[in-house]
Formats: C-alpha cells, sequence, structure tokens
C-alpha cells in the first residue's frame, strides 16, 4: 500500500520489523514540483519500541494483517504465559519477553485479554484496561489519619507495588487501572 493509503492503527512491516501506526504527520512542501512527505509514529510490534518513519506519498509500506483474539488465561509453563482463545480454544504461548510490563496484570478469571495474531503466531499481548488485585502486602492503617489524602506502597498478588490510600488492608481487593499502574478503588 502507498503511504498516502495508510491510516492510524494499521499495522505494517518495515525493514522486517512490524509496527503499528499511532500517528501520521502531513506535509506539504510550498515550493511547485515539491513531493508530499508523511512522517509516521510506529510502535513495534511485539516491543512497543517508538519508531519514526518519514516516506513520500508514493512509497510503498506492506500491510499486515493483525487479528485480535479474545483470550483468557490459563496457566504458567516454565514462565510461559499460557492463554487460551475464547472461541476456539487454541492455546497460545506468550514468552515473558512478548508479555513485558504487562505481566503483573495477568489474572485467572478475568476477561478482556486480546492476543495479537500475525500469520497464526501470537505476537503480543492487550490486557483489560483495569484488573481486580489482592494486596498481600502493606502497612497497617494509622488511626486518626482519615482525614488526609496520604497514600502508602502495597505489594499485590502478582508481584507488583502500587500506592494506595491508607485504609486499604491485606487481603483486600482493589482495582488497578492498567494504562497508569495506579490504584483505582476497592473491588
Amino acid at each position: 500500500m502507498k503511504a498516502s493509503d495508510v491510516k492510524k492503527g494499521n499495522v505494517v512491516e518495515h525493514d522486517g520489523t512490524v509496527y503499528q501506526v499511532r500517528d501520521i504527520e502531513r506535509s506539504s512542501p510550498s515550493a511547485r514540483g515539491g513531493n508530499v512527505t508523511f512522517r509516521f509514529t510506529l510502535y513495534s510490534i511485539p516491543g512497543g519500541r517508538k519508531f519514526d518513519l518519514s516516506l513520500r506519498a508514493d512509497d510503498e509500506l506492506r500491510e499486515m494483517d493483525l487479528v485480535r483474539r479474545a483470550a483468557n488465561f490459563s496457566y504458567m509453563d516454565d514462565g510461559a504465559f499460557v492463554f487460551m482463545d475464547a472461541e476456539d480454544y487454541t492455546q497460545y504461548l506468550l514468552s515473558p519477553e512478548l508479555v513485558g510490563d504487562n505481566a503483573g496484570y495477568i489474572v485467572e478469571g478475568i476477561e478482556g485479554y486480546y492476543v495479537q495474531v500475525i500469520d497464526e503466531a501470537p505476537v503480543g499481548l492487550q490486557v483489560p484496561s483495569s484488573v481486580i488485585l489482592t494486596v498481600v502486602d502493606t502497612a497497617p492503617e494509622m488511626k486518626g489519619s482519615s482525614a488526609t489524602k496520604r497514600t502508602k506502597p502495597a505489594k499485590l498478588d502478582t508481584g507488583i507495588e502500587i500506592q494506595v490510600p491508607e485504609y486499604i488492608s491485606n487481603d483486600e481487593k482493589v482495582w488497578v487501572n492498567t494504562l497508569t499502574g495506579e490504584f483505582a478503588g476497592r473491588a
């Protein structure tokens, strides 16, 4: 496909790497006969590394078919995360490198995970916008401190640590925003 036909969200290949297009900037030259150029902000799949690319309108990019499959987390297998497709029960084995920072948001029994697949091979994981996790270790509540909005660190059952309000105690379930990694309320 021509660079002028690329839209935000498209998945393209450039120099053997697969990218998702996040932003497009079009610049028209002021001189007659000048070429229109497009500046693309791309993020690699998997990995999410940012890459900026400038192309002329007639330059070619190869479009890739990225399929998002609804899946549920099943179990861990030698450090890899095993997800099962919600429709046809295909199992996807995702390495810790592929999952990346999302590993702390993977728990059983939660819907909303999507495995990103290109040519039948998993290349990424999309997690729900918020998940319920259990507080396993946090300092006890200080009496008389409810008038202030102070926070304290809390370790969660998946191993991540977030800041929670002082009134949260051990074994409580909390909502965690996966985009910001912050406390989003009691569950």
